[in-house]
Order: C-alpha cells, then sequence, then structure tokens
C-alpha cells in the first residue's frame, strides 16, 4: 500500500460500495468486493463499520465521505503507529454504557466516550457504530465534529474526566451563544 495515496484509495472505495448500495447491495459482503476488504483490513477498518457509514450516508447523506475519511484516518493512524497493525478483540455492545446514562448532567457522553475508544482501538461490535445517528445528533448539539471528538478521547488517553471537564464547558459555550 502507498502510505501517501491511501486516501484516494479509501475514498475510491467508498464511492464504489455507495454506488453498489444504491444498486442493491445491502451487506458487507456485497458492497465491497474481496480486494477492498483486504486493502481496509490494512487500515484498520472492519467491513462492517466501513458499510455502516456507507449506508448511512446513502440512505440519508450524512455522514458524508469526508467525515469517512478523517474517522478512518485517526483510526489508520492509531492502528499503525500504537498497535502496530495489529486487531484487537471486537467487544460486545452490551458492555457501553446504556444511551440513558448521563454524567455531570450530559446525556449520552459516557457511551460516546467508550465507544470513541472502542472506534481507536478497533473493537467495534459489528451492531455498534461510531458516529450512528445519536452520536451525530450528540456532536450537533455541541457543535463539535465526530472526528474531533475522537481526537479528545485519543488525546486523553484513558482519562475520561478530561473529555468529560471538555464538554462540560463546550456545552457552556454552546448555550451562552
Amino acid at each position: 500500500m502507498n502510505d501517501y495515496e491511501w486516501s484516494a484509495e479509501f475514498l475510491k472505495i467508498y464511492e464504489n460500495a455507495v454506488k453498489r448500495y444504491r444498486e442493491g447491495a445491502k451487506a458487507p459482503e456485497t458492497v465491497l468486493i474481496t480486494e477492498e476488504i483486504k486493502w481496509l483490513a490494512l487500515i484498520g477498518c472492519r467491513p462492517r463499520e466501513f458499510f455502516d457509514f456507507v449506508e448511512d450516508y446513502a440512505r440519508g447523506g450524512e455522514p458524508d465521505p469526508g467525515t469517512a475519511l478523517l474517522l478512518a484516518a485517526q483510526r489508520r493512524s492509531y492502528f499503525l503507529e500504537i498497535q502496530n497493525g495489529r486487531w484487537e478483540k471486537s467487544l460486545p455492545s452490551s458492555t457501553l454504557p446504556p444511551k440513558s446514562e448521563e454524567v455531570r448532567g450530559i446525556r449520552w457522553l459516557p457511551r460516546l466516550i467508550e465507544k470513541a475508544k472502542r472506534k481507536l482501538r478497533g473493537q467495534m461490535d459489528d451492531d455498534l457504530m461510531y458516529g450512528c445517528g445519536g452520536d451525530r445528533g450528540f456532536c450537533r448539539q455541541f457543535h463539535i465534529h465526530l472526528s474531533d471528538f475522537l481526537k479528545r478521547v485519543e488525546e486523553a488517553n484513558g482519562d475520561d474526566a478530561q473529555v468529560i471537564d471538555f464538554m462540560v464547558k463546550r456545552g457552556e459555550r454552546v448555550k451562552s451563544s
């Protein structure tokens, strides 16, 4: 794989997958061909998570291809630089905080922090998506891009209090604007 051109290849695969989805392919194994699945594995991307982005975009226009690329770039960097290209086992979605859980008055935040950690580590269960409609709604409410939230979680290096403090302050700024 040419590291310099990986983003162009990602977007080409994304565009082809959206086209296949719109033509009737409605599963990861039909939206992606074998060579694409193998290539995505080299950057730390599971077929199901890629499919979820394609499906949501093809059906509703978001998350857009640029967002998918930004998230893939963060996962790729973590996968190659921190995990040395080694996969970790996915974790069941039943171990996530519930959607209704709050921290410091912010519903969804405990869940989104954990989903971001799993996204970075490649531990997303097939029935889970970082960037789902709930995540997008949360980020829209707090005026933060999904990739910026993911970066904040990565920089916190397991210190959830840092992320929580940041989001509390962000929420206060959003309310006052």
